[in-house]
């Protein structure tokens, strides 16, 4: 590429209404920066820096571009502009960009470009602009510099025992808080840009030699087929790649800590990061990860065992619940003993609403006071969902406008509820429907509405694989991380379907699987 000789820099104020930008870079520096100005007009911190130098004896002229406030301006200062303003070449073979890019520059990563799209990108993600007066190509310089957060342990996934790191919403801090937990050359990392307008990155992390290379190429596959604006959040990536739109269960597990990623990484599973998150994405999922707890491998199998039971438990109980009382009260009163209906009777007598209204009319309050604390500040929050539940219930059943024993059956499907946070909005859908089928068909809606329900989570998928791995021989090395958690010296095998090696630890030692 050669190089034109030295013209005087006229730089014109006159900038384009719009500019191709599919346009490649000129050799002429004015066209370059009004090209440039075009592609960022009115975009105010886009900075731009003329600087002057003489290069093989003769003066050359420099446009230095980035954008302010995502940029590092230290290493701008110190590693760019300094050694480029008393640069010179001794070597007059060498051309000024390889001079510039391997002798001046002292940033770690610098490269040739000359696509403006790839231009527009990267100044709007931190990068700064070189260029040369009399060259087609332009030197890309890393200088990206953002405000993070610092490293803290999450707010939604407190534990009582393991590591207390958490992811933040900086791409990279996110990736090497993984990578120093798998410290392996196994582990990869790829990077995918989503989004027209916001060229989102995102990056697909898995382990190579344990991933099931069909499940790669589907995600893959969806992620080329995304065709949308902006994304913002991971909740974006999981409403646009899940298996079945409208179900009410999860295909993707989401997490904030780097702790489960590195674990769900060594059974087969795939992570996505999503730049400007601290939520990560881990693909497929399976229904019973529903259930498991953050801290169910940092604690005592017996008690972590005991404790999955209960969960499980306490999402038949949540959605049952009110269904199983109104059914009874309502259509079949020979399922209780006379004295207990004789007390629910009396304790309903003076109540205004039907049984069934006045479930439905209690989940509701129960679900606006839980929203509420949500919303609210965290001490308000808590005051706020403890006082509103007390002063509100004791102060309906005092009017008798609710029965003190509806009062019960709804606590207790509300407080089960909150053992499995990552079921809420299921269980909120799932609870109100088979409450209709309970009020209008009694005993036998509320079986049709379960049947259903189980019907549906029998033939869940999430990347072609079965949540309830429903197509899998059983065996008992495949059930000890599922209902219970069996001990470390149990557990050889990885979960079945998810990876291509299934051996986790070998059993020697006399240990049987």
């Amino acid at each position: 590429m050669k190089r034109k000789a030295h013209s005087p820099i006229n730089f014109s104020d006159h900038i384009p209404e719009s500019s191709t930008l599919t346009q490649p870079l000129s050799e002429n520096l004015e066209s370059n920066i009004l090209m440039l100005k075009s592609i960022f007009r009115d975009v105010d911190l886009m900075q731009y820096r003329l600087v002057s130098s003489t290069i093989n004896k003769k003066p050359a002229s420099f446009c230095f571009i980035y954008s302010d406030g995502v940029v590092n301006s230290e290493i701008i200062d110190g590693y760019v502009l300094r050694p480029l303003m008393c640069a010179h070449n001794p070597d007059k073979k060498d051309d000024v960009l390889d001079y510039l890019m391997n002798s001046v520059i002292q940033v770690n990563s610098v490269k040739k470009i000359s696509n403006p799209n790839e231009i527009e990108k990267s100044l709007s993600y931190g990068d700064s602009l070189l260029l040369v007066d009399g060259y087609s190509e332009a030197l890309l310089i890393d200088t990206k510099q953002f405000t993070t957060r610092s490293i803290a342990e999450p707010d939604g996934e407190k534990i009582l025992s393991g590591p207390r790191e958490g992811f933040s919403e900086a791409l990279m801090q996110n990736l090497s808080l993984v990578r120093r937990k798998l410290r392996t050359s196994d582990l990869k990392m790829k990077y995918f840009s989503v989004g027209t307008k916001s060229n989102t990155q995102l990056c697909i992390a898995y382990m190579d030699s344990i991933v099931k290379k069909e499940i790669l190429h589907d995600l893959y596959r969806r992620l080329e087929k995304i065709n949308i604006d902006a994304v913002l959040d991971a909740n974006y990536i999981t409403e646009l790649i899940r298996d079945n739109t409208w179900s009410v269960f999860r295909s993707t597990g989401y997490t904030e800590r780097p702790d489960v990623v590195a674990g769900k990484l060594l059974e087969g599973r795939i992570a996505i990061f999503v730049d400007g998150t601290p939520v990560v994405l881990t693909v497929p999922y399976l229904f019973i990860e529903n259930f498991q707890s953050n801290e169910d491998y940092y604690l005592s199998f017996y008690y972590t065992s005991f404790s999955r039971l209960l969960r499980i438990m306490g999402f038949f109980l949540a959605i049952i619940t009110p269904a199983l009382y109104i059914a009874i009260v309502s259509y079949h009163h020979e399922m209780l003993p006379n004295p207990l209906m004789i007390n629910i009777a009396s304790d309903s007598h003076n109540v205004p609403l039907p049984a069934s209204l006045e479930a439905l009319v209690l989940l509701i309050m129960f679900d606006i006071l839980r929203e509420t604390g949500i919303r609210m500040p965290l001490g308000v929050g808590q005051a706020l969902s403890i006082v509103g539940a007390l002063v509100v219930g004791s102060a309906a059943v005092e009017a008798d406008l609710v029965s003190a024993p509806m009062i019960i059956v709804i606590a207790i499907s509300g407080i089960t509820s909150l053992l499995i946070p990552k079921m809420n909005a299921s269980i909120i859908l799932i609870r109100l429907v088979l409450l209709l089928l309970a009020s209008g068909f009694g005993f036998y809606g509320l079986m049709l509405g379960l049947s259903v329900m189980l019907i549906h989570i029998l033939k869940l998928e999430s990347f072609g694989v079965s949540q309830l791995t429903r197509d899998v021989p059983f065996s008992c090395q495949r059930t000890k991380d599922t209902f219970i958690r069996a001990p470390w010296r149990r557990m050889i095998t990885r979960p079945a379907t998810l990876p291509s090696n299934q051996t986790r630890q070998n059993s020697n030692g006399g240990q049987s699987s």
